[in-house]
C-alpha cells in the first residue's frame, strides 16, 4: 500500500501518525518454516539481509515494514543503507552484516494465521505489540489524533518525516491511497535518470550531473539535473553504469531544454533526491542526490512525484 504526499501535519481524531523511516520498504512473509523478504519492486531480497531470516512466530505471518540503517547519531540513513542494498556476493553480504547493521521496523500485520488486509488499521496495528520480536526487529509506535510532539521530534532529530494513516483504513496492496499520507520535514522525491552531463575539472572522466525525469503519460519529462551529493566513489561507479546504458535516441520529450553536453541513457535507474522547491517552469530547485532505489522506473510519474502530487 502506497501513500500520497501532504504538505503539512494536521490534527484529526480519525487519523493516527507514526515516524516515516528513511529506509527500504519490504514485505516479510513467514510460512511457518522460512522467511521471505520482498522489495517494493516485487524482487526477492531475502539473501541480502540474512539477519532477518531468524524471524519466527507460532503461526504463518506477513508483515509490512521498513529496513533501516542508523548513522552515528542513531538517525535513519538512506545513504548508509545504500551499502547494503545492491550487494549480491555472499561474502560481501556477510561482511556488511557487521559493518552496516540494519533493523526491520514493523508497522503493519497483513496476515496472521489468516488474512487481515480488510480489517481496519487500528485492528492490524494492535497485533504488532503482540508479536514476539527481538532485535533487529523493532515495533513502530504510532500516536493518534495529534502528531505535534511526534513532528517536533522528527524535525529536531533530522528524521525524514511522519506518516498519517486513517484509523479505519483497510490495506490496499499496490494502491496509492489518500488513506495513507506522507508528510516530510524536508522535500524529497524519486526521479528517473534519463541522461547525464560530462564531468569537468575535478569530475573529468566521470559526470557533472544526472538528468532527471518523470513519466507524463507515455513520455519522459525532464525536470532538472542533480550534481551534488556524490562521493568520488559514487562518481566513478555511477559513470561506469551510465556508460553501459547510453543511447543515441533522445530520452526526454523536452530534449531541447537539456544542457549542451548532455548524453542520453535508457531510463532504468531511479534516483532519490532532496530539493528546495519546484519552479514555476516545472523544474527542481537545489536538488541533492541521496541514492538509488529499486522501484520500477515506469512507476515514477508526474502525477505521483510532481509539484501537484502534494495534498494541502
Amino acid at each position: 500500500m502506497l501513500a500520497v504526499r501532504r504538505a503539512e501535519p494536521f490534527t484529526d481524531a480519525a487519523w493516527g501518525f507514526e515516524v516515516k523511516w528513511d529506509g527500504v520498504r519490504a514485505i516479510l512473509s513467514y510460512d511457518g518454516e522460512r522467511v521471505r523478504l520482498t522489495s517494493r519492486a516485487g524482487n526477492d531480497a531475502t539473501a541480502r539481509y540474512p539477519e532477518l531470516t531468524g524471524f519466527a512466530q507460532p503461526h504463518p505471518t506477513i508483515l509490512d515494514g521498513e529496513i533501516v540503517a542508523l548513522d552515528e547519531a542513531n538517525r535513519p540513513s538512506f545513504e548508509r543503507l545504500q551499502q547494503r542494498m545492491n550487494l549480491s556476493s555472499p561474502a560481501h553480504i556477510l561482511n556488511a552484516v557487521d559493518a552496516v547493521p540494519i533493523s526491520y521496523i514493523v508497522f503493519d500485520v497483513l496476515y496472521e494465521n489468516g488474512p487481515l488486509i480488510e480489517r481496519p488499521w487500528t485492528e492490524r496495528r494492535a497485533r504488532v505489540p503482540e508479536l514476539a520480536l527481538e532485535p533487529p526487529f523493532v515495533r513502530s509506535e504510532p500516536v493518534d489524533h495529534d502528531p505535534s510532539e511526534l513532528w517536533r521530534f522528527v524535525t529536531e532529530r533530522g528524521i525524514e518525516g511522519i506518516m498519517a494513516k486513517r484509523l479505519a483504513s483497510p490495506y490496499r496492496p499496490g494502491q496509492r491511497s489518500p488513506d495513507w499520507q506522507k508528510i516530510t520535514a524536508f522535500r524529497s522525491m524519486r526521479a528517473v535518470v534519463g541522461g547525464f552531463t560530462e564531468g569537468e575539472g575535478g569530475c573529468t572522466g566521470t559526470f557533472g550531473a544526472l538528468l532527471l525525469g518523470l513519466w507524463d503519460g507515455d513520455v519522459l519529462r525532464w525536470v532538472g539535473a542533480v550534481g551534488s551529493g556524490f562521493s568520488d566513489a559514487d562518481l566513478r561507479a555511477i559513470r561506469a553504469a551510465l556508460d553501459e546504458m547510453t543511447t543515441d535516441q533522445p530520452t526526454f520529450v523536452n530534449q531541447h531544454e537539456l544542457p549542451a553536453s548532455s548524453r542520453s541513457v535508457h531510463p532504468a535507474l531511479v534516483a532519490v533526491v532532496q530539493y528546495k522547491e519546484w519552479t514555476t517552469a516545472g523544474k527542481l530547485r537545489g536538488p541533492s542526490f541521496k541514492g538509488f532505489t529499486d522501484d520500477p522506473a515506469d512507476s515514477i510519474t508526474w502525477d505521483a512525484e510532481g509539484p501537484e502530487a502534494t495534498l494541502h
